[in-house]
């Protein structure tokens, strides 16, 4: 049950134009800024906007012919969309029944759907009744209740707490895992999209910038959006050995190479001096702070100098360098901090 598709969908200011491959079994995840085409391609593919080009194929099946309702697909929306007058039961056994499932058999198998997620004593329960994470596995339970070949969510997690959040994912991720059609994932969310899917394929301007297994991504990110995604600075050179040129600044890198790269470090990996350390480390320039904000525990200090940069130092670290905006600073980053490959 693997998915081939070519998702061209044209609109008066914007082009999603996207070749999309997920195997059977596998997870593939959709991420992008807003505006980039994830949801586009999502409902492209379930039907609900036409494509202007292209075509979906499933198991050697074309499905772009076929109206939303005949397309063999369990959809998870971002706010559930869960019908409010029915029970959790019932929300769940309402695909078979327009799949024209008699009524008993219908619920039997929501029930066992329900138990499969946990809440087979909430069956009763009607979408109001129900936490945030209880409907979202009332969801999930709908929409594998049709038996799809594909899977699609969008934004899954979206609409819980940080605390709920952190339970339903590695609860989701199991789910999936059981789960042999295609899955196409639209998440906004790097943590939710590096547990959950196999593969990653970022989009911009409705087009793929990058993909492949979440380790490579973020080991190896090709635009400045993935770069903030996964937390790295990111500039493009040219390399001629273990040194890369980014614009003027030299960069010693612990790759050699030769010809366009990249160029990434983590901010933790900056060091900041009140004034010039000794010993003159490798990577050295002096930066003017543009701004100071909390980062999770530590404080992000933002660099301007010879190209944007950012330093994730300890709010101590802050106190004894006693470093304000529009201040001077020194900074610096090892070479084997420093990792370059091709452009």
């Amino acid at each position: 049950m693997s998915l081939d598709a070519r998702l061209v969908v044209t609109r008066a200011a914007f082009t999603l134009d996207l070749d999309l491959h997920v195997a059977a079994g596998e997870v593939v995840a959709l991420l992008g800024p807003n505006g980039a085409g994830k949801t586009t391609a999502l409902r492209a593919l379930a039907g609900l906007t036409g494509l202007s080009e292209g075509e979906i194929v499933l198991d050697g099946r074309p499905l772009h012919t076929l109206a939303a309702e005949q397309r063999p697909i369990g959809m998870v929306f971002q706010d559930y969309l869960l019908f409010p007058h029915l029970s959790a039961l019932d929300n769940v056994a309402f695909g078979p029944r327009c799949q024209g499932v008699p009524k008993a058999e219908a619920r039997r198998a929501a029930a066992a759907l329900l138990e499969r997620v946990g809440l087979a004593d909430r069956a009763a329960a009607r979408p109001r009744e129900l936490s945030g994470g209880q409907a979202q596995r009332v969801a999930l339970a709908r929409a594998l209740a049709v038996r799809p070949e594909l899977l699609l969510l969008d934004e899954p997690l979206a609409a819980l707490d940080a605390h709920t959040r952190l339970e339903i994912r590695s609860q989701l991720r199991r789910h999936l895992a059981d789960f042999d059609g295609a899955t196409v994932l639209v998440t906004h969310d790097p943590l939710d999209a590096m547990v959950l899917a196999d593969r990653l394929i970022v989009i911009e301007g409705g087009t793929i910038v990058q993909q492949g297994t979440p380790a490579e991504v973020a080991r190896r990110p090709r635009t400045d959006y993935v770069a903030r995604l996964v937390g790295l600075n990111l500039y493009r050179g040219v390399a001629d050995g273990a040194l890369v040129k980014v614009g003027e600044w030299p960069l010693h890198t612990s790759e050699n190479l030769e010809g366009p790269a990249f160029v990434a470090f983590p901010p933790a990996a900056v060091a900041l001096y009140r004034s010039r350390p000794d010993g003159s480390p490798r990577n050295l320039w002096q930066a003017r702070i543009g701004g100071i904000e909390r980062h999770g525990d530590n404080v992000r200090v933002h660099l301007d100098g010879p190209v944007t940069a950012f330093a994730d130092i300890t709010p101590a670290a802050v106190a004894d360098l006693d470093l304000t905006p529009g201040q001077r600073i020194w900074a610096s980053v090892k070479a084997t901090e420093t990792h370059a490959y091709p452009a």
